[in-house]
């Protein structure tokens, strides 16, 4: 497997279990899996991930100058980003370290 395919593999994965943090602590009624909202704005999320216009070179969507979710899932995953993000630190350092430096990266060669 390449470097890049790698980078948007973390970036998935990232973002699949952020929706699940945010849906097991938001629709506990739910015992197995995501709920069908999460489920769908994941399957929404992945999508975008593989068709974003920057493949490989994909930046963090916070960053991001071209906002490619449809305005009712853009609210979404800003909600479930805002509840996951700080959690992620602590139950899963290593992919909010990967995050974190893939934006600054991202930032420096970009302003450079």
């Amino acid at each position: 497997m390449q470097i890049e395919n790698k980078k948007l593999l973390s970036e998935k994965k990232t973002v699949e279990i952020m929706i699940t943090m945010y849906c097991e602590s938001h629709h506990k009624e739910n015992t197995e899996g995501l709920c069908l909202d999460c489920n769908k704005l994941l399957k929404y999320s992945l999508l975008r991930i593989d068709n974003c216009v920057y493949g490989v070179n994909k930046p963090a969507c916070e960053i991001c100058t071209i906002h490619c979710y449809n305005d009712i899932s853009q609210k979404e995953i800003k909600k479930v980003m805002r509840y996951a993000g700080p959690r992620m630190i602590l139950r899963h350092p290593l992919l909010s370290l990967v995050h974190f430096f893939r934006k600054v990266v991202y930032k420096r060669k970009n302003v450079m």
